[in-house]
């Protein structure tokens, strides 16, 4: 009898023990892909929130940059992944497009992804060098209508965040007619835009020492409040079009992921996201923290989708 009731102690004994070391989560390094190259803003501010995480964790986070393919390479290695939260990615804009405008891609951005956290977003607008005639956006604008055809602008690429925020804003004004320069990236566009070959850029905010410095002239941000650093220039919607885009910067896993281990990721780096450090870069950078939990961040993730299918075909951009 004395067997049996201690057989039964040690029964109730192990099956909460069992239990915890089912849901006891991360008990070894946890791996976070970087989709581009290390040392840029978007490699950094991660790298940031992967220190304080680790500490939380009490296990590495160990970050591992995956640069080429329009920064899908991250959003692919998900799909061969356990769903056991230990290998994770940066989630950007890309990762939603790409599959859009390549039918190589197979794999569906809402469907084939587990959404963990939205986390942040990056200040774009509409640069000129500072001698340009232009001294705001409707200015140019005005141009552009009066002098169809005959303005470039550069972006980071063909189907970019960047080139789809300036069609936005020609559709907004009924139809312009303008010629779009991808470039490599953001550096790129500027030194093009610094030595004449486009008229404006249409980038994120790299173009802020240079504005700072007087070399360039910010005409309006794409961002729903004006950027901290440039409080005197409005935003697009202020100028009254329909356009806010923020390109949030993102945290997402494989297909199929534990809630529980969802939301423990989550809660670790809302917290990491909010520590004095990542919100100091966050300042430099003009990025704005934009939290977003994961269904409501899915769910986001998922109009967006959609509209940006639409906005494609509208642009003739989508495959045939």
């Amino acid at each position: 009898m004395m067997t049996t009731r201690r057989a039964a102690l040690a029964g109730a004994i192990a099956l909460p023990l069992a239990a915890y070391g089912q849901t006891k989560f991360p008990d070894r390094p946890v791996k976070l892909i970087i989709p581009w190259a290390a040392g840029g803003p978007a490699d950094a501010g991660f790298r940031i929130m992967a220190e304080s995480a680790a500490k939380k964790f009490a296990q590495p986070v160990v970050v591992e940059n995956k640069a080429g393919a329009s920064g899908v390479l991250g959003a692919m290695v998900l799909q061969d992944a356990k769903p056991d939260g230990y290998v994770i990615s940066q989630m950007h804009m890309s990762v939603l497009r790409q599959p859009l405008l390549n039918k190589s891609l197979t794999y569906n951005p809402i469907s084939d992804l587990t959404y963990i956290l939205q986390i942040t977003g990056y200040v774009m607008g509409v640069v000129v060098r500072t001698e340009a005639p232009w001294k705001t956006l409707p200015e140019l604008l005005a141009y552009a209508k009066a002098n169809p055809g005959k303005l470039n602008y550069g972006t980071l690429g063909i189907g970019s965040t960047q080139q789809l925020a300036m069609e936005r804003v020609g559709i907004a004004q009924g139809g312009l007619s303008w010629t779009h320069a991808p470039y490599r990236g953001t550096a790129d566009t500027l030194r093009a835009l610094m030595g004449g070959e486009v008229d404006f850029a249409s980038e994120a905010s790299g173009w802020a020492p240079m504005v700072q410095a007087g070399k360039l002239r910010l005409l309006a941000v794409f961002t729903a409040s004006r950027a901290k650093r440039f409080p005197d220039v409005p935003t697009v919607h202020e100028l009254g079009m329909d356009v806010v885009i923020d390109s949030p910067g993102r945290l997402i896993g494989p297909k199929g992921m534990d809630p529980a281990i969802v939301r423990v990721l989550a809660e670790t780096f809302r917290e990491a996201a909010q520590e004095p450090r990542h919100l100091e870069f966050l300042d430099n950078m003009d990025q704005p923290l934009l939290l977003l939990d994961g269904p409501a961040y899915r769910d986001a993730m998922a109009r967006t989708y959609e509209e940006e299918r639409e906005l494609l075909r509208r642009l003739n951009l989508l495959p045939a």
